[in-house]
Protein backbone atom coordinates (compact mmCIF):
# COMPACT_ATOMS: atom_id res chain seq x y z
CA UNK A 1 0.00 0.00 0.00
CA UNK A 2 1.36 3.38 -0.91
CA UNK A 3 1.05 6.76 -2.49
CA UNK A 4 2.19 5.11 -5.73
CA UNK A 5 -0.91 2.88 -5.54
CA UNK A 6 -3.08 5.97 -5.18
CA UNK A 7 -1.36 7.68 -8.10
CA UNK A 8 -1.77 4.69 -10.37
CA UNK A 9 -5.46 4.32 -9.44
CA UNK A 10 -6.33 7.90 -10.41
CA UNK A 11 -8.16 8.30 -13.73
CA UNK A 12 -7.03 10.55 -16.57
CA UNK A 13 -9.26 13.45 -15.48
CA UNK A 14 -7.25 13.56 -12.23
CA UNK A 15 -3.85 13.64 -13.96
CA UNK A 16 -3.04 16.90 -12.17
CA UNK A 17 -3.44 15.14 -8.83
CA UNK A 18 -1.12 12.32 -9.97
CA UNK A 19 1.51 14.93 -10.76
CA UNK A 20 0.85 16.88 -7.56
CA UNK A 21 1.20 13.75 -5.41
CA UNK A 22 4.53 13.00 -7.02
CA UNK A 23 5.93 16.48 -6.52
CA UNK A 24 4.64 16.92 -2.98
CA UNK A 25 6.24 13.71 -1.75
CA UNK A 26 9.58 15.09 -2.95
CA UNK A 27 9.24 18.42 -1.14
CA UNK A 28 12.30 20.17 0.18
CA UNK A 29 10.26 22.61 2.30
CA UNK A 30 9.21 20.07 4.94
CA UNK A 31 11.35 17.57 6.77
CA UNK A 32 10.35 13.90 6.65
CA UNK A 33 8.33 13.98 9.85
CA UNK A 34 6.51 17.17 8.87
CA UNK A 35 5.68 15.81 5.41
CA UNK A 36 4.51 12.36 6.44
CA UNK A 37 2.64 13.65 9.47
CA UNK A 38 0.84 16.13 7.22
CA UNK A 39 0.04 13.41 4.70
CA UNK A 40 -1.26 11.09 7.42
CA UNK A 41 -3.31 13.71 9.30
CA UNK A 42 -4.76 14.96 6.01
CA UNK A 43 -5.64 11.43 4.88
CA UNK A 44 -7.41 10.82 8.20
CA UNK A 45 -9.27 14.11 7.85
CA UNK A 46 -10.69 13.18 4.45
CA UNK A 47 -12.63 10.27 5.93
CA UNK A 48 -11.79 8.17 2.87
CA UNK A 49 -10.87 4.61 3.88
CA UNK A 50 -8.81 3.89 0.77
CA UNK A 51 -6.76 7.07 0.95
CA UNK A 52 -6.19 6.59 4.67
CA UNK A 53 -5.15 2.94 4.25
CA UNK A 54 -2.71 3.67 1.43
CA UNK A 55 -1.08 6.66 3.12
CA UNK A 56 -1.04 5.27 6.66
CA UNK A 57 0.73 2.10 5.59
CA UNK A 58 3.52 4.06 3.93
CA UNK A 59 3.62 6.68 6.70
CA UNK A 60 4.61 3.91 9.15
CA UNK A 61 7.90 3.65 7.25
CA UNK A 62 8.63 7.36 7.72
CA UNK A 63 7.26 8.24 11.16
CA UNK A 64 8.11 7.10 14.67
CA UNK A 65 5.26 5.50 16.59
CA UNK A 66 4.91 8.74 18.58
CA UNK A 67 4.71 10.89 15.45
CA UNK A 68 2.23 8.50 13.82
CA UNK A 69 -0.06 8.68 16.86
CA UNK A 70 0.37 12.46 17.12
CA UNK A 71 -0.67 12.93 13.49
CA UNK A 72 -3.80 10.89 14.14
CA UNK A 73 -4.34 12.89 17.30
CA UNK A 74 -4.14 16.13 15.32
CA UNK A 75 -6.79 14.81 12.92
CA UNK A 76 -9.17 13.80 15.69
CA UNK A 77 -8.81 16.80 17.96
CA UNK A 78 -9.21 19.13 14.98
CA UNK A 79 -12.30 17.22 13.84
CA UNK A 80 -13.83 18.29 17.16
CA UNK A 81 -12.30 21.76 17.44
CA UNK A 82 -13.04 22.78 13.87
CA UNK A 83 -16.75 22.10 14.38
CA UNK A 84 -16.86 23.82 17.77
CA UNK A 85 -14.84 26.89 16.75
CA UNK A 86 -16.83 27.35 13.54
CA UNK A 87 -20.07 27.14 15.52
CA UNK A 88 -18.80 29.63 18.08
CA UNK A 89 -17.90 31.99 15.24
CA UNK A 90 -21.27 31.51 13.52
CA UNK A 91 -23.18 32.11 16.75
CA UNK A 92 -21.51 35.49 17.23
CA UNK A 93 -20.40 37.74 20.05
CA UNK A 94 -22.90 36.37 22.53
CA UNK A 95 -20.81 33.15 22.61
CA UNK A 96 -17.37 34.76 22.81
CA UNK A 97 -16.92 34.10 26.53
CA UNK A 98 -18.76 30.78 26.72
CA UNK A 99 -16.56 28.13 28.33
CA UNK A 100 -15.38 25.73 25.65
CA UNK A 101 -15.75 22.68 27.91
CA UNK A 102 -14.06 20.14 25.61
CA UNK A 103 -10.94 18.15 26.42
CA UNK A 104 -8.00 18.74 24.13
CA UNK A 105 -5.00 17.75 26.25
CA UNK A 106 -3.11 16.38 23.25
CA UNK A 107 -2.47 19.93 22.05
CA UNK A 108 -0.36 20.60 25.15
CA UNK A 109 1.45 17.23 25.08
CA UNK A 110 1.34 15.78 21.56
CA UNK A 111 4.47 13.64 21.87
CA UNK A 112 6.26 15.47 19.02
CA UNK A 113 7.67 18.93 18.46
CA UNK A 114 5.00 21.60 18.93
CA UNK A 115 5.62 23.08 15.47
CA UNK A 116 5.01 19.73 13.76
CA UNK A 117 1.78 18.99 15.65
CA UNK A 118 0.51 22.50 15.00
CA UNK A 119 1.39 22.18 11.30
CA UNK A 120 -0.63 18.96 11.08
CA UNK A 121 -3.49 20.66 12.91
CA UNK A 122 -3.33 23.51 10.39
CA UNK A 123 -3.53 21.07 7.47
CA UNK A 124 -6.55 19.29 8.98
CA UNK A 125 -8.22 22.61 9.78
CA UNK A 126 -7.71 23.65 6.17
CA UNK A 127 -9.50 20.52 4.96
CA UNK A 128 -12.27 21.08 7.50
CA UNK A 129 -12.66 24.71 6.51
CA UNK A 130 -12.15 26.35 9.89
CA UNK A 131 -10.75 29.82 9.28
CA UNK A 132 -10.21 30.60 12.98
CA UNK A 133 -8.21 27.41 13.52
CA UNK A 134 -6.13 27.83 10.36
CA UNK A 135 -5.20 31.37 11.38
CA UNK A 136 -4.44 30.36 14.98
CA UNK A 137 -2.25 27.41 13.95
CA UNK A 138 -0.46 29.53 11.34
CA UNK A 139 0.39 32.08 14.04
CA UNK A 140 1.73 29.34 16.31
CA UNK A 141 3.88 27.58 13.72
CA UNK A 142 5.31 30.89 12.55
CA UNK A 143 6.17 31.76 16.17
CA UNK A 144 7.80 28.31 16.42
CA UNK A 145 10.07 29.20 13.49
CA UNK A 146 8.39 27.69 10.44
CA UNK A 147 8.33 29.76 7.28
CA UNK A 148 5.35 30.77 5.18
CA UNK A 149 6.72 28.42 2.50
CA UNK A 150 6.56 25.50 4.91
CA UNK A 151 3.03 26.43 5.94
CA UNK A 152 1.96 26.72 2.32
CA UNK A 153 3.53 23.34 1.54
CA UNK A 154 1.38 21.76 4.26
CA UNK A 155 -1.70 23.50 2.83
CA UNK A 156 -0.84 22.12 -0.61
CA UNK A 157 -0.51 18.62 0.82
CA UNK A 158 -3.92 18.94 2.48
CA UNK A 159 -5.49 20.25 -0.73
CA UNK A 160 -4.09 17.46 -2.89
CA UNK A 161 -4.98 14.70 -0.43
CA UNK A 162 -8.54 16.07 -0.28
CA UNK A 163 -8.71 16.12 -4.10
CA UNK A 164 -7.37 12.57 -4.30
CA UNK A 165 -9.93 11.42 -1.73
CA UNK A 166 -12.72 13.02 -3.73
CA UNK A 167 -11.49 11.35 -6.91
CA UNK A 168 -11.31 7.95 -5.22
CA UNK A 169 -14.85 8.48 -3.94
CA UNK A 170 -16.12 9.47 -7.40
CA UNK A 171 -14.54 6.40 -8.95
CA UNK A 172 -15.99 4.11 -6.28
CA UNK A 173 -19.47 5.49 -7.00
CA UNK A 174 -19.19 5.21 -10.79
Amino acid sequence: MSIDNLRSALPEYAKDQKLNLGSLTRTTELNEQQLWGTLLASAAATGNDTVFAEISEEAKEHLSDEAFEAALGAATVMAMNNVAYRAKHFLGEDYTNVKFGLRMNIIAKPGVEKADFELWSLAVSTINGCENCVVAHDKTVREEGLTKEQVWEAVKVAAVIQAVAQTVQIEAAR
